[in-house]
């Protein structure tokens, strides 16, 4: 997008959020006008008009903000989830993003959870001709931050897809050991 485009963009974005914030002020305040036709705003669950996001992960699947739980390796869009028949990053080939060549519209970038770290980068080259091809960004990473990433550009609102595979290790952190400890003194507290 040149710089002309984005500058028009946002400043229409911004002309709706201010006629929004306008709107929902003078309807708020107390002296707003209260009879028939009045402008009003409810807001039910922000999260689930993201669209799906990754909760968490495991060594067996990934945990979703539908309470919906994967078992094994995922292909996750930001309205729908599905099985991906791979087993390792060593199984994912060309044929394995055969469906994103006739999916319209086209994603913008592909989300690569290798499920643990990869030193060896080898195995792009595999599918480095179908991206050139097919016009497909990859972006090929552990799967605990390609969690984060899908996220992150799920939530801005990009066509996003999310190749995830569980990995076979997990760091735990001190935070992590925490909430769990509080989870399970709060399960078996009595009330």
């Amino acid at each position: 997008m040149n710089l002309e485009v984005r500058k028009r963009f946002v400043q229409g974005v911004n002309e709706v959020l201010r006629r929004t914030f306008t709107k929902t002020a003078s309807t708020c305040s107390p002296r707003g006008y209260d009879d028939e036709g009045k402008t009003t705003l409810h807001i039910m669950n922000r999260e689930q008009e993201l669209g799906l996001m990754i909760d968490g992960f495991s060594q067996v699947g990934f945990r979703l903000n539908n309470h919906m739980t994967v078992l094994g390796p995922m292909v996750i869009f930001s309205r729908s989830v599905l099985s991906w028949n791979v087993g390792t990053i060593a199984d994912v080939n060309e044929d394995s993003f055969s469906l994103f060549k006739i999916l319209e519209p086209k994603i913008d970038i592909l989300v690569l959870g290798t499920g643990d770290k990869v030193d060896n980068h080898n195995f792009f080259s595999k599918f480095l001709k179908f991206s050139k091809e097919y016009r497909i960004a990859f972006e090929v990473q552990p799967t605990e931050t390609a969690c984060a990433t899908f996220n992150f550009l799920n939530a801005e609102g990009r066509n996003v897809v999310g190749c995830l595979i569980p990995p076979d290790t997990i760091r735990v952190t001190e935070d992590d050991e925490f909430k769990t400890q509080m989870r399970y003194k709060n399960s078996y507290a009595r009330t």
